[in-house]
């Protein structure tokens, strides 16, 4: 003996089918379930962004014929910080357990820099020439601000705030036995130069 129920779907509900099989006295329960098909939705082909093709699919820009320029970029973030932890604060810079917390935030944004083709898919992996990632506390917030210069194809903004980004998330990562009420905010591009416009931040 066949028992056949089916549910048919909406836009909202998968099509599901339930049939329980009667053999020998047992009953077998099956399921069949049929899931909508999601189409594939691809971005509109915008001649402004250059890492979409004519086929609407992703890739890496090509470079290969741009000349090498000078490039530079600087970018910011805020750390917001609890009053408990900025009195630790002694000779500009933050005693904590896990170490001297702003020296090890600017170490962690010069290697965050260095990784930025590892983290972002499409970025192209560039020799970087300089990175300079600096910290101050102003009240109870720390402005960290980076700078990356290279001699190449493509500009260097992505470093420049992964950097800011790495430094900022090593704070949060070596103050918060302290407290957890910590806040990143104002991740940006302050300034980029070289390449076809350069780029400054007004205050």
């Amino acid at each position: 003996m066949v028992i056949h129920h089916e549910n048919k779907h909406t836009p909202c509900k998968p099509n599901i089918q339930l049939t329980l099989l009667v053999t020998e006295n047992r009953p077998l329960l099956a399921f069949r379930l049929h899931l909508l098909p999601i189409p594939y939705l691809r971005p509109m082909k915008d001649p402004d962004f250059s890492h979409i093709t004519s086929d609407n699919t992703p890739h890496q820009v090509d470079v290969s014929t741009k000349a090498a320029t000078h490039r530079m970029a600087r970018a910011e973030a805020h750390v917001h910080l609890t009053n408990n932890i900025v009195e630790r604060m002694t000779d500009r810079e933050l005693q904590l357990p896990k170490g001297p917390v702003f020296q090890t935030a600017m170490i962690a944004g010069i290697m965050g820099a260095k990784k930025t083709a590892d983290l972002i898919p499409l970025c192209h992996a560039i020799p970087i020439e300089s990175i300079h990632v600096n910290i101050e506390l102003r009240g109870t917030v720390a402005v960290i601000t980076s700078e990356v210069k290279t001699t190449g194809k493509t500009g260097v903004e992505m470093e420049a705030l992964t950097a800011a980004s790495v430094a900022a998330l090593t704070i949060y990562d070596m103050c918060k036995a302290l407290s957890h009420d910590i806040t990143i905010e104002s991740i940006q591009l302050i300034e980029k130069t070289g390449g076809k416009n350069d780029f400054h931040r007004h205050a």
